[in-house]
């Protein structure tokens, strides 16, 4: 369906271009991502999503029924791009390997797809418990815990607590990513390989029944 009032002129002036209900509701998406990632939820409002697209109000709540369905989507679309880019990632079979590859993946994601990562990492009022950056980070911890398993047995470790190691490393490389979407220095091989450095040769000399030295 093409949108029907969209040869009026919006306020503003400008006239609509017309396009296909499918191409208005992308359109609305990509608008509303900028905003989203420019201003965060709460200072972005229905009126400055549809003057930015050259609609009026109703489309946008035709389309998605309000503000609070937009970002939803808008969420959602952005978890779904960032799981299958990193899982996808995770081809070998190696713990080292594995560690390049997800770091690399999500630094290479927050490099092309900044407003997507910032839009990840804010928090928001309308987000549920399945949509939320970490719930996120344990979805792609989950993909690198079968990983893990294999190796921990393989090597003698107890594979119970590939969980608790996969959630550890998963969650340093996040964490590092939210540090360099704002410094961008040094450049993002160099961050994946600072972060393997750090992870690798903990991992290569882990202690089998690991205990604390300090006294509680």
């Amino acid at each position: 369906m093409s949108d029907v009032t969209e040869d009026n002129h919006p306020k503003g002036g400008r006239p609509r271009v017309r396009m296909t209900g499918k191409e208005r509701r992308q359109q609305l998406l990509d608008v509303g991502r900028t905003l989203f990632a420019e201003r965060g939820f709460e200072a972005t409002s229905i009126e400055e999503i549809a003057a930015r697209a050259g609609v009026s109000k109703p489309v946008v709540y035709e389309h998605f029924g309000g503000k609070e369905g937009l970002y939803a989507v808008v969420v959602d679309r952005e978890m779904r791009r960032l799981l299958e880019r990193v899982t996808t990632a995770l081809t070998a079979g190696h713990p080292r390997e594995l560690l390049e590859q997800a770091a690399l993946a999500l630094l290479t994601y927050i490099e092309d797809e900044s407003d997507g990562f910032q839009i990840l990492i804010r928090d928001s009022p309308v987000a549920s418990t399945s949509g939320t950056f970490s719930s996120l980070i344990g979805d792609i911890a989950s993909q690198v815990e079968y990983i893990l398993g294999g190796q921990f047995k393989a090597r003698g470790y107890d594979a119970k607590l590939a969980g608790l190691y996969s959630q550890a490393l998963v969650g340093m490389v996040a964490l590092t990513g939210q540090w360099w979407l704002d410094e961008r220095r040094p450049r993002r091989d160099e961050v994946a390989a600072h972060l393997v450095n750090l992870a690798w040769n903990g991992l290569s000399h882990l202690d089998k029944k690991p205990a604390l030295r300090v006294p509680r």
